[in-house]
């Protein structure tokens, strides 16, 4: 997979590249939420954006199911259904964010493919 140019934008068409690539770091300095999983939702990556607009460390998510322990508003057919039955997901939807906070509302982008070793939910806030 080639790396891409620049910083990463919430809408870059080959973000996923980009994702794949970055480390820790390069994803903290992304301006918008990244929460990558494994297969089994397994959090092993929350950005820095992510864990401030959130208030989660990346220390208290990280090996945590995202879908039934950190972020569970999002275990739902929109959003964890679409991740356990689809093999390719790239789609940006409009949610709001209500567990243990003022809702938030966000677009969210799902992204999954068979060739990446991680899936990712992207989160951009919405003003």
């Amino acid at each position: 997979m080639k790396q891409l140019e620049g910083p990463a934008t919430f809408d870059a068409p080959d973000i996923l590249v980009w994702l794949e690539a970055a480390d820790d770091r390069g994803l903290d300095g992304a301006p918008f939420g990244i929460v990558a999983m494994d297969r089994s939702g397994a959090v092993v990556a929350y950005n820095a954006y992510e864990s401030q607009v959130s208030g989660l460390s990346a220390a208290r998510v990280i090996g945590r199911n995202f879908f039934s322990e950190v972020g569970p508003c999002t275990n739902n057919f929109m959003v964890a259904q679409r991740f356990e039955e689809e093999l390719m997901l790239d789609e940006v939807l409009p949610y709001v964010f209500t567990l243990k906070m003022k809702p938030r509302r966000v677009n969210l982008r799902l992204l999954k493919s068979p060739d990446a070793r991680r899936q990712y939910l992207l989160v951009a806030t919405i003003p």
